[in-house]
């Protein structure tokens, strides 16, 4: 049985992201799985599509992917900020496409684990929760709604009120260091920021990860 490795927001670092991979040096059996937020900000979000097919890594949709998709529905890209357009420009139809399928979250049974982007509000089931909501999600105000960071800096983060038995492990909230709560584990340290690209292991146990090359964003 191969190791199951999950990899943080990646933000279209796609020198950070082959140098990890590269580093991961997957095998036969390995199960890999990119947490969202695959796209955007850094410099090459193309070449991270194409590093995340040619490894066949299992993606998840972030609020990155999930914006661009619905100002593509909608056909307002062009009210989008700079690096959203330029985003958009690069992507092929197949690019495209690839986003479309993304997943709002995978469940692994044999590890009793859910990757998702951002994290669950309390008192919803996990699988009936919305795309917006999970990957949107930081903190969650006293009324019980979920919010950014930025917006409500004293809301308790939403994974202080997880009471689920499956660990989660997610992105979207950059930290300078791997961040576990609880049955949580939040694997975005900033790459995009000067941080670290970072993976993790489960089986092992294990931290895998690259320094940036610079901070892009």
């Amino acid at each position: 049985m191969g190791r199951t490795i999950a990899i943080g927001d990646v933000h279209g670092c796609a020198r950070e992201f082959e140098k990890l991979l590269k580093k991961i040096n997957p095998q036969a059996g390995d199960r890999i799985l990119q947490v969202g937020d695959l796209i955007n900000k850094g410099p090459d979000s193309t070449a991270c599509i194409e590093l995340a097919r040619a490894y066949q890594i299992e993606t998840l949709m972030g609020n990155h992917e999930w914006r661009l998709l619905r100002a593509k529905k909608e056909k307002r890209l062009s009210e989008l900020n700079s690096y959203n357009q330029i985003t958009a420009e690069a992507l092929s139809k197949s690019d495209w496409k690839f986003l479309k399928k993304l997943p709002k979250f995978i469940y692994d049974h044999r590890l009793n684990t859910i990757f998702v982007h951002g994290g669950f509000v309390p008192n919803i089931p996990w699988h009936k929760q919305s795309i917006e909501t999970v990957t949107h999600v930081q903190v969650i105000t006293q009324s019980g709604l979920p919010e950014k960071r930025s917006s409500a800096p004293k809301a308790k983060l939403w994974s202080h009120f997880w009471k689920g038995k499956e660990q989660v492990i997610y992105g979207h909230t950059p930290r300078r260091r791997v961040f576990k709560r609880k049955q949580t584990l939040c694997l975005d340290t900033g790459c995009v920021y000067g941080g670290e690209l970072t993976a993790y292991s489960i089986e092992e146990k294990r931290l895998i990860q690259v320094r940036a090359k610079m901070s892009y964003a």
